[in-house]
């Protein structure tokens, strides 16, 4: 019988998830496979409650902390109205601005925690709501993957490269940029990377690679955290690591043996890993440090 408890979970339980959350499957179909997998309806149960997201436990910064600021932010990309979630130190000085890109289920209440980490840490955090052309993220994660499938890919990247100008604009910016994103906004990151010049640095974790060909267009400083156990995303590390070595960019890479995709997920207990969660978070921020100011 598969094992549920976190970090034990039956591999393939952890891969139907990950199937589930990242393709086209639908909800009654994910669950029929899982209950086959588990051997009841009660076990299919008990793994969802593991695998499932636990906003509220895990939030790590509370929103009313005294030291931050936070306020919902707004901006325009062509005809539509964006809008984010924005956390910053108090105080009046210019600090490096971070974008924190969301996984496949929009802005959730994990994303904006993960917001209120880097504001922490001394940074104008902003965390876009991509499907903010649909009226914004909306409470059933369902829902949120359904739309996130519907976004223009090109106009997706057009509003966060409006997010990435409107925090240079802002008069607590010290017009330093950098973006983390997870999962999906780990892509994104990577795309970032390619698309604006003025990136300065760009976080990747478990995302996906961007074209060998369009690799020479980075200028940011590029960190890439990856999961030991993620097949699917880290077949595209070895032609990523060649493009960046042969364009010369400063890139960091690490692969974490043993882990889950989506192992910074603290609302996952089944994939969350708090030992390379740390590390990869100290990483991070050292970087942030190093090239944000």
């Amino acid at each position: 019988m598969p094992l549920l408890q976190p970090r034990i979970m039956d591999q393939r339980i952890i891969n139907l998830f990950d199937e589930y959350t990242h393709k086209p499957l639908s909800r009654k179909e994910f669950m029929e496979r899982l209950v086959k997998l588990t051997g009841g309806t009660a076990l299919a149960a008990a793994a969802l409650a593991v695998l499932d997201p636990g906003y509220v436990q895990a939030a790590t910064i509370p929103e009313d902390d005294k030291g931050l600021t936070i306020e919902d932010a707004t901006w325009h990309s062509g005809e539509t109205t964006m809008k984010g979630y924005l956390a910053r130190p108090k105080g009046h000085k210019k600090l490096g601005s971070v974008l924190v890109i969301h996984e496949n289920r929009g802005l959730t209440p994990h994303i904006k925690d993960v917001a209120r980490r880097v504001a922490k840490a001394g940074y104008v955090a902003l965390g876009v709501d991509a499907l903010s052309p649909f009226g914004g993220t909306p409470a059933n994660e369902d829902e949120g993957r359904t739309l996130i499938g519907k976004l223009d890919a090109q106009q997706n990247l057009t509003n966060y490269l409006a997010a990435l100008t409107y925090l240079r604009q802002r008069k607590d910016s010290n017009g330093r940029t950098g973006c983390v994103g997870f999962c999906w906004g780990g892509g994104l990151a990577n795309q970032l990377a390619v698309h604006d010049p003025q990136l300065n640095v760009a976080v990747a974790y478990y995302g996906a690679q961007p074209k060998a060909e369009d690799v020479p267009n980075i200028s940011a400083a590029v960190m890439l955290h990856y999961a030991g156990l993620d097949e699917r995303i880290n077949a595209g590390i070895p032609a990523y690591e060649a493009a960046l070595k042969a364009a010369g960019v400063k890139y960091e890479l690490y692969v974490y043996n043993g882990v889950q995709h989506a192992f910074n997920n603290d609302t996952s207990p089944a994939r969350y890993n708090p030992e390379a969660a740390k590390l990869a978070w100290e990483r991070t921020l050292r970087f942030f440090g190093e090239k944000l100011g």
